[in-house]
């Protein structure tokens, strides 16, 4: 059941230190406590690229009062195989007291409504391990998303 006390809207630049906690509490969650950004480093980050153009998106869950409750990064893509433009959950945090409340359902609704308006052809997201976070995995399955493989990364810096 979604609460009707939640909404979504597009964050700004003024909103950084806000995603930034968010995504830090996501990060520190998803590494047990070792996520050991600065957390200046990860502002000038969120800065950086609220500040920039249309490719990044961030949209923030609040309560009735502003207070934040979850948020939802992402990033557009482009492919051939995708059959051009697509998107890409970057990060997807709902705070502990506010899930099982809707506001997962809200982001990503929030979500599928900006690439539909920006004509992606799909949203993909890269869910930590089924076997670690079932929950996270059932959740997306839930909300309409189909595996389609591991990803992997290969780290540049």
């Amino acid at each position: 059941m979604i609460s009707s006390n939640v909404h979504v809207r597009r964050a700004g630049l003024a909103d950084a230190g806000t995603v930034t906690g968010l995504v830090a509490a996501l990060l520190s969650e998803l590494s047990a406590g070792q996520n050991d950004t600065p957390r200046a480093v990860m502002l000038a980050v969120a800065e950086s690229l609220l500040s920039g153009g249309a490719s990044y998106t961030v949209f923030l869950a609040e309560d009735g009062a502003g207070r934040p409750l979850g948020v939802a990064t992402l990033s557009e893509g482009a492919c051939i195989s995708t059959l051009g433009r697509f998107g890409t959950i970057r990060e997807l945090y709902v705070t502990p007291e506010s899930r099982s409340a809707g506001v997962g359902r809200v982001l990503i609704r929030a979500v599928l409504d900006h690439g539909r308006a920006h004509r992606w052809s799909r949203v993909e997201v890269g869910a930590p391990s089924a076997a670690e976070w079932p929950d996270s995995l059932r959740f997306y399955k839930r909300e309409g998303f189909t595996e389609i493989g591991p990803r992997l990364k290969f780290r540049l810096a």
